[in-house]
């Protein structure tokens, strides 16, 4: 598994590697039913604090993007690829909704911002 954090970024390192293990589903990578490393193992390989990984494998499950089975580890919940939870939508559309008013604010059309998110679509696909 090919993890790289930014010890440097704005961005806390479990919320990287959040965002990094959730690319890694979106990428067929990881498919449900895979077991994530251990918390102390993937610690241990990428330097860094057991509760950092901790923190970022509950901020998962807390998405539902894992479970944690305790005395088994994390799993990778198999999700639909063809249907979303209303309630997945509403907290994904929380989320975004803050960096679509920012582009917007700083003088992005809707046909960049539509452009750019089918852009980030291709790359996770293609790579």
């Amino acid at each position: 598994m090919f993890i790289q954090i930014e010890p440097e970024s704005d961005i806390p390192i479990y919320a990287q590697l959040a965002s990094q293990l959730i690319e890694a589903i979106a990428r067929g990578k990881l498919v449900g039913g895979d077991a994530l490393p251990s918390v102390r193992s993937l610690a241990a390989d990428l330097g860094m604090n057991m509760h950092t990984v901790n923190k970022a494998y509950h901020e998962l499950e807390r998405k539902e993007i894992i479970r944690i089975v305790p005395k088994s580890g994390a799993i990778v919940n198999p999700l639909s690829q063809n249907e979303i939870r209303s309630d997945h939508l509403e907290r994904i559309s929380l989320e975004i909704k803050p960096l679509i008013a920012e582009a917007i604010v700083l003088g992005m059309k809707p046909e960049a911002i539509n452009k750019l998110i089918s852009s980030i679509i291709l790359s996770i696909k293609e790579e």
